[in-house]
């Protein structure tokens, strides 16, 4: 399906050259999970790439259960193996090809089964995978820890257990939930709740495609027009990254490059869909060069500032060929050498790249 987004910072449409596309996509299709992270949707998070594959210790259960329904934000790293890479069965497909069903647990006497499964609400499809399950006991220790007794990363698992009181945390992405588990004698079967679905990114100047590694974004809980202060719930998450999120309103800030070119764009995510979203920026790469003589050699040790025409200060940097990311408009570049200041005007144009020359004399 394809919806059409407008906002009252700038309107924008699905139409060609539009500044932001929203494409809502069946969860039939499959994407690669690639940023998946446990927290509460207002807990500040570390840049989704550091997390994407560096282990973390577990969460910590909260010592006032259910009510409080997660923890500290842990790394979930993608599947790893022979046949998987961008298009293994996304945990947003439900019933994905090839998995098959848990081997029945042999149960040592006296063991009781824990049954675990998730869906995105009730009425909802299963998920298939990408889920994390964490088993604590259900006392804190005198530091106020819970114990992790089991972890367990596949979809449906069977978990044995000696009977007792636990607790229980599901995570998916972004979304999480805690609850308090008590076993007897039969099997106890627990479906968790986990409304969510997934945001991928990508960035365009013009026509172009942005690298991914020239532009990042910033996710945040709410509307860019809310008042309010609030940490962003995934930073810094690399183009074509998936970033699963539970369901709700949020805005991004997409940084291309580290100066100035800067675009906020509020979007919704649905449950149990892939949200696609096109950026789209106005600005240019220039590169910066001090030269003697038209078309010379660059002079090294230059020290730059680019600033607007009304003498805001863009972007500072040293070297003789800076290259610097500027929404279209116009500049003024100075450059400093052995004691000597030179400077010239320039104009940036969406999408035209170039350099700049500014003649030292």
């Amino acid at each position: 399906m394809c919806g059409q987004l407008r906002l009252e910072f700038a309107v924008f449409s699905v139409k060609t050259g539009s500044m932001i596309e929203v494409f809502q996509k069946s969860a039939m299709r499959g994407v690669a999970l690639v940023v998946a992270i446990v927290a509460a949707s207002n807990m500040a998070l570390s840049p989704a790439s550091a997390q994407l594959f560096g282990e973390q210790p577990p969460p910590v259960p909260p010592a006032a259960v259910p009510n409080v329904p997660t923890g500290p934000a842990v790394s979930l790293a993608p599947p790893s193996g022979p046949g998987i890479g961008p298009d293994f069965p996304s945990p947003l497909m439900p019933g994905s090809p090839g998995m098959s069903a848990p081997l029945a647990p042999v149960i040592p006497v006296g063991q009781v089964v824990l049954a675990l499964s998730a869906r995105y609400g009730k009425d909802q499809p299963t998920i298939a995978n990408g889920l994390v399950w964490r088993v604590y006991g259900d006392k804190p220790d005198g530091n106020g820890a819970f114990k992790l007794v089991r972890e367990d990363r596949t979809a449906t698992p069977n978990i044995v257990l000696a009977p007792g009181n636990y607790v229980v945390h599901a995570s998916f992405g972004l979304s999480s939930a805690v609850r308090p588990v008590t076993l007897k004698q039969d099997t106890v079967r627990e479906i968790f709740d986990l409304p969510a679905g997934g945001l991928r990114i990508e960035g365009r100047v013009g026509t172009s495609r942005i690298p991914p590694g020239q532009i990042t974004f910033d996710v945040y809980k709410g509307s860019q027009f809310d008042a309010t202060e609030r940490a962003p719930v995934a930073q810094a998450v690399p183009a074509g990254d998936v970033a699963v999120l539970p369901e709700g309103t949020y805005y991004i800030i997409s940084n291309y490059g580290d100066a100035n070119s800067v675009v906020r764009s509020d979007i919704r995510v649905q449950v149990g869909k892939l949200t696609d979203i096109t950026v789209s920026h106005r600005a240019a790469a220039i590169t910066l060069k001090l030269v003697s003589d038209k078309g010379g050699e660059a002079l090294a040790n230059t020290a730059w500032s680019v600033i607007t025409t009304g003498g805001d200060v863009i972007k500072e940097s040293t070297g003789a060929f800076p290259r610097v990311v500027l929404a279209e408009g116009e500049y003024r570049a100075i450059a400093r050498n052995e004691g000597k200041t030179f400077e010239r005007t320039f104009k940036v144009v969406n999408g035209v790249d170039g350099e700049i020359e500014v003649m030292a004399r």
